[in-house]
C-alpha cells in the first residue's frame, strides 16, 4: 500500500490518532517498538489491508522537540515540531519566576518563540518581574478566564501556530485551554477520545484545534514538567539578555560568575539586565552536574 504523510494529532501510549491531509482522521499503531512518535510529528503511514487501522512506518525529520528527563534518567520526547511555547504563571500559587525562567530556555533551545502570561489577574496583578521578560522582547500577555481579559490577545499570538501551554500545577491552564478552544469543542474531543480509551490506553497528549486558526497541544506530561539544563551553553543560550551581553566579556568562555572583565556582571550592576533574571541564570548552573558552588 502507498504511504501517506499524515499529524499525530493523540496520543495514546503505542496507539496514534492522524489527521491525513485531505483532513481524514484515522488511528493507526506503531510499525517496530523503535518509531516513537509524540504529538506534533509528521508521519509516514499506510493502509492495513483489512483492517480499520493504519500504520506508522517511519517520522519526518522534527523541526524541534520539547523534552524531558525521566524516572529512568533518560531524555523523553514529550512534543515535537512546536511553534510557540507558551507559560503561564498566575498568583496563586505563588508564581516560580525561576520556573519560568526554565521554560523559556527550554524555548530558546528549541528556537521557538516564547509568550510569558500572567493568569487570574482577577485576585491580583503580578510584580516587576513580568516586566522584565517584556524588556528583553518577549511578549507577555495579562489574563483572566474570569472575566475574558487578555484572551483574545492570546488568541492573537497563537493564531495560525502549533502551540504549547506550561507552567506550574495550579495557574490554570486547562481553564485558558478551555477558553481558547471553547468548551463544546472540548468536550466533543474528550468524549471522542474517552470511546477509545476501553479500547486502547489513557490519552498521552492531544492537539486541539483553535478558533480562527491554529492548534494548541494539551498533554498532561508536559502541564507541570521543568525541563533540565544540562550544559553551560545551552544555560547561556536560554537567557538571550545574558547572551547578548557576554560578546563584550573578556574571556569567550566566560561563564558570568565570578571572571574579571565580565560584561554581563557590569550590566548587572548597571541595571541593564535585571538581577532577579541574573540570580535566575546563576540558580541554573548550580543545577548543572558539576556545576559551580
Amino acid at each position: 500500500m502507498p504511504s501517506l504523510t499524515a499529524l499525530v494529532i493523540t496520543t495514546f501510549s503505542r496507539r496514534m490518532r492522524l489527521r491525513l491531509a485531505d483532513g481524514r482522521e484515522v488511528e493507526a499503531r506503531i510499525k517496530g517498538k523503535r518509531l516513537k512518535p509524540v504529538c506534533g510529528d509528521r508521519v509516514s503511514a499506510e493502509e492495513i489491508p483489512g483492517e480499520t487501522d493504519w500504520l506508522i512506518t517511519a517520522i519526518a525529520d522534527r523541526s524541534n522537540e520539547l523534552t524531558r528527563p525521566n524516572l529512568r534518567g533518560d531524555t523523553e520526547v514529550l512534543a515535537a515540531n512546536l511553534e510557540m511555547l507558551v507559560c503561564v504563571a498566575a498568583p496563586s500559587p505563588k508564581p516560580d519566576w525561576f520556573v519560568v525562567d526554565r521554560y523559556v530556555c527550554a524555548a530558546e533551545g528549541m528556537n521557538t518563540p516564547a509568550v510569558v502570561v500572567f493568569n487570574k489577574t482577577d485576585i491580583a496583578m503580578p510584580d516587576t518581574s513580568l516586566a522584565d521578560y517584556g524588556a528583553i522582547g518577549y511578549a507577555t500577555v495579562l489574563c483572566s478566564t474570569v472575566t475574558g481579559d487578555g484572551l483574545d490577545a492570546l488568541r492573537d499570538l497563537m493564531r495560525d501556530r502549533t502551540a504549547i501551554i506550561v507552567g506550574q500545577s495550579g495557574v490554570g491552564k486547562s481553564t485558558i485551554i478551555n477558553a481558547l478552544v471553547g468548551e463544546d469543542a472540548l468536550k466533543t474531543a474528550q468524549i471522542s477520545d474517552k470511546t477509545r480509551e476501553g479500547r486502547h490506553t489513557t490519552v498521552n497528549s492531544m492537539m486541539l484545534s483553535l478558533p480562527g486558526g491554529g492548534a494548541v497541544i494539551d498533554s498532561p506530561g508536559v502541564r507541570d514538567y521543568a525541563p533540565a539544563l544540562e550544559t553551560v551553553p545551552q544555560v547561556i543560550r536560554g537567557f538571550r539578555e545574558i547572551e547578548t551581553a557576554g560578546h563584550g566579556c573578556r574571556f569567550a568562555n566566560c561563564r558570568h560568575l565570578r571572571e574579571p572583565g565580565c560584561a554581563v556582571k557590569s550590566a548587572v550592576e548597571a541595571g541593564t539586565i535585571a538581577a532577579r533574571r541574573y540570580e535566575s541564570y546563576r540558580r541554573a548552573l548550580r543545577l548543572l552536574p558539576g556545576g559551580p558552588a
